[in-house]
Formats: structure tokens, sequence, C-alpha cells
């Protein structure tokens, strides 16, 4: 639930925009809500976030403002347990910011991008509490709200007017750029060092992290990323392919076009989506109705891609994932776990073609004694989506002398039988190292307590420290070498924490660009 003030302290800060009063939390000084970008709303609908105008007086800062609006399920999730709840509004584009003083101390930052799957979420969620880090790392830590769902992802095709940068789509990638220079010009009075700026997410907001870091407007900005768990498998669209979705999402919504579509209220947008879903699930892939579009004006390519060239390639990077990803969107679904071995095999003949199916299912069953197919279908995913992708990106950046450091995350949960394993998100709790924050997290049950706060001690220590000097290594953890092509050297995270050479090789060589030709994005049906 979003957080609501106590009988805490109160602390101010003085900012170009106005003044704020935040709140002392458990030695922490927190500041909640703070605008970062005007409303987006009424014409603002779609448009990049422009900037704030500020405030008279001094602006209360000790309650969580509202989340973007998105669909909501009373009880959440079976998995999660929810991953966003009300108060939803369109006028979200706010921040928090965690502190050990407003100071002038100049700590490195951390900037936190929730994922969600470009529909869900908020950087106020407590799971997603900067306290921790703040505390054990002397971090001055930003976590940020941003347009997801069709608010942030519908690509309008529209442009602007003569003369008006940075019209196009991908509403969402505005809102993030306006939060970075929002760090830039206001960091320094929380106690922060806008020259010494991590951002970090994790699914869809790894995604944004690397579309930010490989951004012409963030030269300066960012000097590490922290990827978790980014689905860089997805093959995002260009705009003629993505308008397809959006002629599908404007007879959802019941307007004939996007001028119509200003005047609903956002209750009936967020409606409309549900139908977007049904509409673009196709079997054995992951559900994404959103996406980032390729505009060529606003993001100019893969965000994978994109930290591969120019700026992006001196920043430090981090990248890791889960074992099992995709058993967090399929273990759990009794249709899957009735999957047949044809069926599975048909999907894999989708990637490496029908003369290969039957072997490539072959090699999936020898990696996992005992697989069902719906086992191989998750491991094939996770491979696709996340696993092999992301490896890729790792040699790419070894080759060009930019190594980057590489991780998975293997530790299973017993929860609902062991059949989530370690699936995506689990390393999340790990990385903020505060289970109490998670309690209502239906896979988090079972975890042994030694267990679970001995890897979430390595775990945070270690991104605290990638933070604070580019490399993750402390004198807790075994010595983590980055990656590259000659030892591809990848931390393990499990109840042994252990740096193991070419971890995913059996999945990078299946997945050789010569024998693949991946097509991870469920197109409109």
């Amino acid at each position: 639930m979003p957080h609501s003030p106590g009988q805490d302290q109160t602390t101010v800060v003085d900012l170009p925009a106005g003044r704020l009063r935040g709140a002392i939390e458990r030695g922490v000084a927190v500041f909640r809500a703070v605008p970062y970008a005007a409303p987006p709303v009424g014409d603002l609908r779609w448009r990049p976030a422009r900037p704030h105008a500020g405030w008279s007086g001094t602006r209360d800062a000790t309650a969580d403002g509202p989340s973007a609006p998105q669909m909501y399920v009373e009880g959440g999730d079976p998995v999660l347990g929810g991953h966003g709840s009300p108060p939803f509004d369109e006028d979200c584009l706010t921040l928090n910011v965690w502190t050990p003083a407003a100071d002038g101390a100049r700590r490195p930052v951390l900037v936190w991008i929730h994922g969600g799957g470009f529909v869900s979420g908020s950087g106020s969620l407590p799971g997603y509490s900067g306290e921790t880090f703040a505390r054990d790392g002397d971090l001055v830590v930003v976590s940020i709200n941003y347009r997801i769902g069709p608010l942030g992802y519908l690509y309008t095709g529209e442009k602007g007017e003569e003369g008006e940068e940075g019209e196009g789509g991908n509403p969402w990638l505005s809102d993030q750029l306006a939060a970075l220079r929002w760090v830039k010009e206001n960091i320094a009075s929380f106690g922060g060092d806008p020259d010494l700026v991590t951002v970090a997410g994790q699914s869809g907001g790894a995604v944004s992290t690397a579309a930010l870091a490989g951004h012409p407007e963030t030269q300066g900005l960012i000097r590490r990323v922290i990827l978790q768990s980014p689905p860089f498998g997805l093959d995002l669209p260009a705009p003629d392919a993505y308008l397809e979705r959006t002629a599908a999402y404007l007879e959802l919504a019941g307007a004939k076009d996007v001028a119509e579509l200003r005047t609903l209220p956002w209750q009936e947008l967020i409606g409309a989506a549900g139908g977007l879903f049904a509409r673009t699930m196709r079997w054995g892939y992951w559900p994404t109705p959103f996406l980032p579009v390729v505009d060529g004006v606003t993001l100019r390519t893969h965000p994978a891609q994109a930290l591969l060239d120019g700026a992006a390639a001196g920043i430090d990077v981090m990248i890791g994932w889960t074992r099992e990803e995709a058993n967090f969107g399929f273990a759990l679904d009794e249709g899957y776990a009735a999957a047949t071995r044809e069926q599975v095999t048909d999907r894999i003949a989708e990637t490496f073609g029908s003369e290969a199916a039957a072997e490539v299912y072959a090699a999936y069953e020898r990696a996992r004694p005992g697989a069902r197919p719906a086992d191989v279908l998750m491991d094939l995913i996770t491979d696709e989506l996340f696993r092999v992708p992301a490896v890729r990106l790792a040699e790419a950046r070894a080759a060009a002398g930019n190594p980057v450091w590489a991780y998975q995350f293997d530790l299973p949960t017993p929860a609902y039988d062991g059949r989530l394993g370690a699936a995506h998100c689990l390393e999340l709790p790990f990385v903020f190292d505060n289970f109490d924050q998670w309690a209502h997290a239906p896979f988090l049950a079972g975890l042994a307590p030694a267990v679970r706060d001995g890897l979430a001690y390595a775990m945070h220590r270690a991104w605290i420290s990638f933070v604070r000097t580019g490399d993750p290594n402390h004198p807790d953890l075994p010595h983590w070498q980055p990656y590259d092509t000659d030892r591809r050297t990848t931390m393990r995270f499990d109840s042994v924490v252990t740096a193991l050479d070419d971890l995913a090789g059996a999945s990078r060589l299946l997945h050789g660009p010569a024998r693949t030709s991946a097509h991870t994005t469920a197109p409109l049906t």
C-alpha cells in the first residue's frame, strides 16, 4: 500500500521549483510525490513531458502520490500478489527521494525504474523503497512514476508542430528523460552527486534503462546502468506495424481517432487495454499488448543496440537474468501445464525452423532431466526473451572492449511446490534486501530465512558497490570478473554464490545466430 505520513520528524529542502517538506523515517530523509514534470492531462495526453510550473509556499512531500493508471484486481496475482494499487491518476509524474541527509555530501545516486510488462507498477511500491540502499550504502535513491499502458505506450502517429522537439511516440521515454534532467538539476539539494548517477531497472524498466543510456539527450546524465532481466528478445515494432495495434485499440475504446480518445476518462482507456491483451496474445509467447516503438524520433534503435554505440559504449553495465524467467508467466497456467510435445515442437519450429525443431527439443530435454513439454517451452521462452539476448549484449560489448558484469539468479522458491523455480522478479527482494516490504508476495513463501538473508546480503552489497565504484565486488562475495569473450565469467546467485565460466554456454551455443530467427513479439491477430 502507498505510504502515509505518521508521527515522523520532518525536513525541508529548497528547490528552484519551490520548497519541499519531507519526513525522517527510521533515520532516512524521504521526500515523496515530488513533481518532475507537468501533469500529462487533457491536450498533453500522449505528448512529451513538459516542465512543471513549480509551486508557492511549502509543498508537503510526506505521503505518496497517485500511481500511473493501470489495470487492478483486488487481491493481486498469484506470484507477486499485485504490482500496483490505488489511488491511480493521470497526474502521476512524480518521484520519491531517499537520502541519509539533505546536505552537501555529494553521494552516489541510484535511480530506480520499475518494470511491469509496460502496463503495471509504481515507483512508490513498498518493495521499491530506497530506504535500505540509502542507509546501507550511503546513497541517494530516486524512484519514479511514469506513464504506462495505453497512456504511456500507445503510438498515435501524431507529429508535433513545426519546431517542436521530441514529438512522435513513447511518452514513457519522455517522462523518464524529464526525470533524469530533474535529477541532474536538483539532486545536489538532497545530498546527491549529479555527476555520479546509476540508473537501474528490472524487466520493462531495464528496457527503459537501456533506452535512456543510449539516448542522445542523456550524455553526461548517466554513469552506470544495472539491467535486471531485460526482455531484449522483444521484436520492437516500427510505426507502421504499431499503427495496426493503435487501430485495434481505437476500436476497443469506441473512438474514431486520437482526438476523441483525449476526451475519454482514463478509466475507459485502461478498460480498453484488456481487450488488446486478448487480441495480441499468441500461444507460447509472453503477452505484450503495449511496447516501445522504434519511431526514429524519440527511440532511434532497439535499446539493446543502443548500449553498443556512441556515448553509451563507455557506460558501466551490469546485466543479469533469473534461471527460469518464463516460469513467472507460464508455470501456474493449467493450460500450459497440459501442453503436448507436438505443440512445443511446433513452437520451437517458429524460431529454429521445422527441420531443427526436434533436435532443439531434445537438447532442452537433456538439459532438464524429466522435463515435461511445458518445462521445455518455459526454458525456450526464457532463452529467447531474456538469457540469450543478454548474453549477446555481453558478448558484443566485451568484443568491443567494453565488458559488462553478468549474473544469473538461481535460487528457486519453494512456493507452489517449486513450480516457479527461480522465476522472473524473484531477485527483486534480494537486491533491495527488504523482505518485510514483500510480505504480501506469494512467491516468497517457504524460503529458509538463513539462506534468504545470506543471499540478500551478498546481492544488496554487490549492487551498492557497483553504484559507488562501477565494480560489484565486496569482501563477502567470491571474486567477480567482468564478462569477456575468453572466460565469460558469470556470477551465480544461489544458496552458495559462485563465479562460473560460461554459465549460459549451452543456451548461447544452441541459439547461435546462424540457427535462429526469433520472433518473440506476438503480432496482431
